[in-house]
C-alpha cells in the first residue's frame, strides 16, 4: 500500500514542503501511530479552498502512520446509477476529486460500510470500489459480493500493518446489503436490540482472520440504531464491541450518531462508539442537526504489538454554514483544530459521557488523554 506516507505532490499542495513529503518512518521501537477521525460526508473538493485551518490540521495528521475514517459519500463513476434517495438533500455523492483531497489530508484507510453507500444503487458501490483502488486507498465494508464486503482490508506502513473489518447496522435500504451474488454493504441485521447471530459470526470471523495477518486490527461499525439518548451507545452495541476485542480487535470505532459519544475501555482496548463527524457536507438547511453535530474529535492512538498504549483526543470544530450563506454547501464543514472555549466545550461533553462508561479522561490544555488501564 503506497498511501502510508504523503506523496511529494500532496505535501507541497498543503505547504508542508519537501521535508514533509520525505518524512522518514518512526523507529522500529516507536509505536505505530493511528489517527481515528469522525465520518467524512465529503461532496466537494475542500482542498482546493485552502481554508485557514487546513495547514495546521494537515500537519497534525501527518504525524501518523495511518489516518482512518469512514467515507459516507458514494463516488460517481461510469457504473453508478440514478439516486435511490427520495429526498435529494440526503443524497451523499461526489466526484473522484474528493478522494484526492482525502489523500492530501493524509488519509490512507477508509471504512465504506455506511447507509449512504447505496445512494447511487449497486452500480454506485461498484464505482466507489474502482475509484478507491485507483486512488490507492485501503478499505473495507463494501464489495462485489458478501464475501468481498465482509473481508478485511489492510494498509502497510513502515511501522507495521493494520487490518480493518467494517460493517453497518440500521438504515441499510432494500438492495443495499451485499449478498453472495450481489455487490453491497456488509450488514449486521439487528432486531429489537439483538444482532443477527449469523451476521455477527461472519464479522467476528473476519476480525480473527485480520488478526492472524496484522498485529493491529480496527473493528468498525456504522450504526443507525440508537437509544433515546443518542449521546450514549446502546447496550447491545457495547456488548458487540467487547466481542470484537475478544475476537482479536485492537480498537473498536463507530460512527452514525451525529454526536461524539462516550468512550469505554475493555481489556485495555478503547471503544469509540461514535467519533461524530470530521467532514459533514450535508445539503440540509442549518438547524437540521443538533448544534453539537458540528463539533468533533481526532483520537491519536499508539499501538505496540496490536495493543493500544496511548489514546489522545484533540477536538475539532466544523462550520455549519458556508462562507457564502446557508446554501453554500461547497464551503460548508471545513474542519479546524479547536482551541480555548471551543475545545473546553467539546472535551467537557466527552469527559462527562465517558465517565458514565467508567473511563477517566484527563485534560491537558486543548487536548486530553484517555486512561486505558
Amino acid at each position: 500500500m503506497t498511501g502510508a506516507r504523503l506523496t511529494r505532490r500532496a505535501a507541497l499542495m498543503l505547504g508542508l514542503g519537501a521535508a514533509g513529503a520525505a518524512h522518514a518512518g518512526p523507529l522500529a521501537s516507536s509505536p505505530l501511530k493511528v489517527a481515528l477521525l469522525g465520518q467524512c460526508v465529503i461532496k466537494h473538493d475542500l482542498c482546493a479552498q485552502n481554508w485557514s485551518g487546513m495547514r495546521p490540521l494537515a500537519q497534525h495528521l501527518s504525524g501518523n502512520d495511518v489516518v482512518f475514517s469512514e467515507m459516507e459519500s458514494v463516488v460517481r463513476g461510469p457504473l453508478a446509477g440514478t439516486s435511490t434517495r427520495e429526498d435529494p438533500e440526503l443524497l451523499h455523492a461526489a466526484g473522484p476529486e474528493v478522494l484526492r483531497c482525502l489523500r492530501a489530508l493524509r488519509f490512507n484507510l477508509l471504512a465504506l460500510s455506511g447507509n449512504h453507500a447505496f445512494d447511487l444503487g449497486t452500480g454506485g458501490i461498484l464505482s466507489t470500489i474502482e475509484a478507491m483502488r485507483e486512488a490507492g486507498f485501503a478499505f473495507a465494508g463494501i464489495g462485489r459480493s458478501l464475501d468481498e464486503a465482509a473481508a478485511p482490508g489492510y494498509v502497510e506502513t513502515s511501522s507495521g500493518s493494520v487490518g480493518l473489518v467494517a460493517m453497518a447496522t440500521g438504515k441499510v435500504r432494500e438492495g443495499g446489503a451485499a449478498t453472495p451474488s450481489r455487490g453491497g454493504v456488509n450488514e449486521i441485521r439487528v432486531d429489537s436490540g439483538v444482532p443477527n447471530a449469523e451476521d455477527v459470526e461472519r464479522y467476528l470471523g473476519a476480525i480473527g482472520q485480520a488478526h492472524a495477518k496484522a498485529p493491529t486490527v480496527i473493528a468498525y461499525q456504522h450504526n443507525h440504531i440508537w437509544d433515546a439518548d443518542i449521546t450514549l451507545p446502546p447496550d447491545w452495541q457495547r456488548a458487540l464491541a467487547k466481542r470484537c476485542v475478544d475476537a482479536g480487535a485492537s480498537v473498536f470505532v463507530g460512527h452514525g450518531a451525529p454526536v461524539v459519544q462516550g468512550i469505554e475501555v475493555y481489556r485495555g482496548a478503547p471503544l469509540f462508539y461514535s467519533l461524530g463527524s470530521f467532514i459533514f457536507q450535508t445539503d440540509t438547511p442549518p438547524g437540521r442537526y443538533p448544534a453539537e453535530a458540528w463539533d468533533g474529535v481526532i483520537v491519536d492512538c499508539g499501538f505496540r504489538d496490536g495493543r493500544c498504549v496511548f489514546a489522545r483526543v484533540r477536538p475539532i470544530v466544523l462550520n455549519e454554514q458556508g462562507a457564502g450563506g446557508p446554501r453554500d454547501f461547497a464551503t460548508r464543514c471545513r474542519p479546524s483544530l479547536a482551541a480555548g472555549a471551543a475545545a473546553t466545550r467539546v472535551l467537557g461533553r466527552l469527559v462527562g459521557r465517558s465517565r458514565k462508561l467508567g473511563v477517566s479522561i484527563t485534560r491537558h490544555g486543548d487536548s486530553a488523554e484517555v486512561r486505558l488501564g
